[in-house]
C-alpha cells in the first residue's frame, strides 16, 4: 500500500516553495522502493527515516532508492544516506539506488558513496542485479 509523507519547508529556508515526498511501494515480495521526490536535506530527515522504516518490513531484503525525482541534495542529505546504509546493513538488507542525474552520479563518485550503495540505470536492473536469493547468509 503506497503511502507518502510531505514535508513543507519553514519560511526563510532554502527553496521554501518546494515539498519533498518519499513514497514506499513494493517492487517484489522481497524488495521495496522508496521514491524520493524533492530535496534531501536537514528538513527532510524525518520523511526519509519514516519511509525507510516502512520499507524495511520483515521479509524485505532489498531497499531501492529511486532518485528520479530528486531536485536537490546537500551534505546533510548525503549523511542521511550513510545512516540508511548503516541501518540496512545492520538489518541484513541491501540498499541500492537508481535514477541519479549525472550531477548526483558525480557526487556519489566523489564521496565514494557509489562503492557502498550500488547505482543502477533503472529499477528493473536494480532488481535483477542483486537477487535476494543470492545474498550471503548473516551470522548471528
Amino acid at each position: 500500500m503506497p503511502t507518502s509523507r510531505e514535508v513543507s519547508f519553514p519560511e526563510g529556508a532554502a527553496m521554501t516553495d518546494k515539498k519533498t515526498t518519499a513514497t514506499v511501494r513494493m517492487a517484489s515480495p522481497y524488495a521495496a522502493v522508496i521514491e524520493i521526490d524533492g530535496e534531501l536535506n536537514s528538513f527532510t530527515e524525518k520523511t526519509l527515516t519514516e519511509a525507510y522504516d516502512q520499507a524495511a518490513g520483515q521479509n524485505i531484503q532489498k531497499i531501492i532508492l529511486n532518485f528520479t525525482g530528486l531536485t536537490y541534495m546537500n551534505s546533510f542529505g548525503i549523511g542521511m544516506l550513510v545512516t540508511l546504509l548503516i541501518r540496512a546493513r545492520r538489518q541484513g538488507k541491501v540498499l541500492v539506488a537508481y535514477g541519479l542525474t549525472d550531477h548526483y552520479k558525480g557526487i556519489f563518485d566523489l564521496t565514494r558513496l557509489n562503492q557502498v550503495i550500488p547505482v543502477f540505470e533503472s529499477e528493473e536492473v536494480a532488481l535483477a542485479r542483486t537477487n535476494p536469493m543470492d545474498l550471503p547468509e548473516r551470522e548471528y
